[in-house]
């Protein structure tokens, strides 16, 4: 891998070196012709937290790997302000990440075509997550086999979960034994993207295949500081590295690809964004498109928890530093036990309420609780069941503050604004107590802990879901693609009114699709790719 690229002039730079980067890398230098340079503000990913998948507990707001984002006092959540963890190492989020692998359902892509983009129907995208995976069950007619990503089952078992399962399924949501689409209801065990317990990264199954290309150069710790514009034609990238402002050219096109917080903030820096917006801060406007940084969505959780009386939960095995040794030494010898845990171990996907499609709640299930994220573990025993909407209506933002790239972009995901995501939540609270009422749970007694049964009415649910309520890390759509005139990119990840620029990335899903966002970037990606090449004129 080299920090200092040997030349300044490739055909493709890709501004981002996290999931889509990775994947972009991998499929753009594939053809030994195309000179492909990737810049990552990052470092390598040789932590030894990256591998392990419970590692997220230490990358996660460290700045070794973590851009440390906060976000904006949310009125919704009763005016807390959130961390906003985004991966800042190779592989990106896919390196800090909670690994779970879910596709989405179908009608999120039909809904991106409906919206004008053409190529982007559930037909479309299938053929793309075949070629992609690698399902440790081999192919199923469902999942594809022989990918660069390793998917598995998870390397556990709680007699807790499997109750909660069992309680599910009581009140009529089938079990099932994958869990990687969210096209029904049903509950089971995860998927994850690890081999043999451990994590398997955008990074690891993507770009450490091809950095033996001599036509691939890798650029880390290389913050992009803007895009180079040659009238209205993207040329290059300017970015800082070792203290040196150093310069790369593009023949064929520039590709952000740092995620939809890192995207929309470079164009801006770069002078593309609301004209308004930029000529306030002094920045030279290269073209007006009011929709970067816009459409903001993301899944809020809302984290209740339940103690419980006789069952087996993690809050007790971390109390003890023989239980701790217990731990260690089980993922040491077997790769197995909490250490090899991703965040949520039970799925479970379902509706809300009967007039809806298909499910629009998501529920991701641990058993351990916890005040918030990054403090220790409860002293009594309990689990934690988090129901999250899948499709909010609720719509954020997020725009530079200053001409300075270093300085952190306004994050403002505006959470529960909507009317219709505050029933939405009422909604999940209800069902997450009718599961747990089940009579496969009562032996153990469950109680409400948090947010508390003192919460009763649709109005008290809701202002409990903004006490609950925090991010599931899920961000997307700050740079739409679209045909209107809101839309920063068209249905080939082409800035609209410029040349030679694409995005691709998790910011130009036009709506969030209805599960955890990973796998579907990497699809955009892989798809993004093939396009450029297309449009270059390369054989793919």
């Amino acid at each position: 891998m080299s920090s200092a690229p040997s030349s300044d002039i490739f055909d493709y730079i890709i501004v981002g070196g996290g999931t889509a980067g990775c994947v972009l890398a991998n499929r753009l230098s594939a053809d030994p012709k195309v000179r492909v340079l990737l810049l990552e503000a990052g470092g390598k990913d040789d932590y030894i937290w990256v591998r392990i998948p419970v590692g997220y507990l230490y990358c996660m707001g460290n700045p070794r790997t973590d851009w440390c984002f906060r976000t904006e006092g949310q009125k919704g959540l009763g005016g807390k302000a959130l961390n906003y963890p985004r991966g800042r190492v190779l592989g990106g989020c896919s390196s800090i990440n909670g690994m779970i692998y879910v596709r989405g359902q179908r009608r999120d892509y039909d809904r991106w075509r409906q919206l004008g983009n053409a190529g982007w129907g559930a037909d479309d995208v299938v053929s793309h997550f075949h070629k992609l995976e690698d399902f440790a069950a081999g192919d199923l007619g469902i999942h594809g086999a022989g990918g660069e990503v390793r998917i598995e089952k998870q390397r556990l078992h709680w007699p807790l979960l499997d109750a909660i399962a069992d309680a599910a399924a009581a009140l009529g949501i089938p079990k099932r034994g994958s869990i990687t689409a969210s096209d029904d209801d049903g509950v089971g065990y995860f998927s994850v993207t690890q081999r043999r317990g451990w994590r398997w990264s955008a990074a690891t199954a993507f770009l450490k295949p091809a950095l033996t290309r001599s036509n691939l150069a890798v650029a880390t710790k290389a913050f992009a500081q803007r895009i180079v514009f040659e009238g209205r034609r993207a040329a290059g990238v300017e970015y800082l590295q070792d203290g040196a402002l150093k310069a790369a050219r593009a023949n064929a096109s520039v590709i952000l690809a740092a995620g939809a917080i890192g995207s929309p903030h470079l164009l801006e820096v770069s002078g593309v964004g609301d004209a308004n917006r930029l000529k306030a801060l002094h920045i030279p406007v290269v073209y007006h498109a009011p929709g970067v940084g816009e459409n903001l969505q993301d899944h809020l959780q809302l984290r209740c928890i339940y103690k419980v009386t006789g069952a087996a939960t993690l809050n007790e095995r971390v109390r003890t530093l023989f239980g701790k040794a217990l731990i260690g030494a089980e993922y040491a010898l077997f790769r197995t036990g909490p250490m090899s845990m991703a965040p949520s171990q039970l799925g479970l996907f379902a509706r809300s309420d009967s007039s809806v499609e298909t499910p629009d709640v998501q529920f991701h299930i641990q058993p351990l609780s916890l005040d918030r994220f990054g403090e220790p573990l409860h002293s009594f025993p309990a689990f934690t069941i988090a129901p999250c909407n899948l499709r909010p209506h609720s719509r954020g933002s997020v725009h530079l503050t200053s001409p300075d790239v270093a300085r952190a972009p306004k994050i403002d995901p505006n959470y529960l604004s909507d009317p219709y995501d505050r029933l939405v939540a009422a909604r999940a609270l209800r069902l997450t107590r009718r599961i747990v009422a089940q009579e496969p749970l009562r032996r153990y007694a469950p109680v409400e802990y948090v947010p508390g049964p003192h919460f009763e009415t649709d109005e008290d649910l809701a202002r409990a879901a903004g006490q609950v309520g925090s991010t599931i890390f899920h961000p997307v759509g700050t740079a739409r693609m679209g045909q209107d005139a809101g839309a920063v990119v068209d249905e080939r990840l082409r800035v609209r009114g410029l040349e030679g620029l694409r995005v691709i990335d998790a910011s130009v899903m036009p709506t969030i699709t209805s599960g955890n966002t990973n796998a579907p970037v990497m699809v955009i990606a892989h798809k993004g790719a093939a396009m450029a090449l297309e449009d270059a004129q390369f054989k793919v």
